[in-house]
């Protein structure tokens, strides 16, 4: 089976056209802003167009733009295609990558979240969820995080916080990459994919009299 695997919810935007386990190709690209002109051309030029039979998506937490355009994408795709449709958290995503790499009891991954908070979630060896998702000022995620492993774009400056009470803390700064998503086991496919967006809209519909 091909998937083809979209991830635009953080400042890096990639993707990536798989054959059961095997990266046939790839693309990765930090834009910080832009993956609403980037993501279709990017996808537009792995090997038959991206066509899959499958679509992996990232529904967040992260950029709420870089969100809905990969959604919007992968449903769009699908459509056309008659593929399915399946999301997977970026979080999740971020733990499995940096657990690969580095053995651990627990991960605690801090992502860029918004207003200058982050996001933060503890996972086990395993990348299963042990907490839950929450977007907490950069003060109050240093408090909360206790784990020896620490992944994500906001990872460096965690371990920051937390050097003086925890020397031996290992640091992984990562971004979700498309071409990893073969680490992600099924329980962490998401089958009918919704945005996680983790924090409220900014705006806000005006009171009702």
């Amino acid at each position: 089976m091909r998937t083809l695997v979209i991830d635009s919810a953080t400042e890096a935007c990639s993707v990536a056209l798989l054959e059961n386990a095997v990266v046939l190709a790839s693309d990765n690209q930090m834009l910080g802003r832009g993956h609403a002109e980037r993501l279709v051309p990017m996808i537009a030029a792995l090997p038959d167009k991206g066509r899959a039979e499958r679509i992996l998506v990232d529904v967040g937490p992260g950029s709420f733009t870089g969100i809905r355009v990969g959604l919007a994408t992968a449903r769009a795709l699908a459509l056309a295609w008659g593929a399915q449709v399946m999301g997977f958290e970026s979080l999740s995503l971020v733990a499995a990558m940096a657990l690969s790499e580095t053995a651990a009891d627990t991960i605690d991954v801090c992502m860029t979240g918004g207003h200058g908070e982050w996001f933060l979630r503890s996972f086990a060896s395993d990348a299963t969820p042990i907490s839950p998702l929450a977007s907490l000022s950069p003060a109050a995620a240093v408090a909360a995080s206790n784990a020896s492993l620490v992944a994500g774009s906001q990872a460096a400056a965690l371990g920051a916080g937390r050097m003086e009470e925890s020397p031996g803390i290992t640091i992984c700064n990562l971004w979700p990459d498309a071409r990893f998503a073969v680490l992600l086991g099924a329980s962490a496919l998401i089958a009918q994919p919704r945005p996680i967006y983790g924090r409220a809209p900014d705006a806000r519909l005006p009171a009702t009299r």
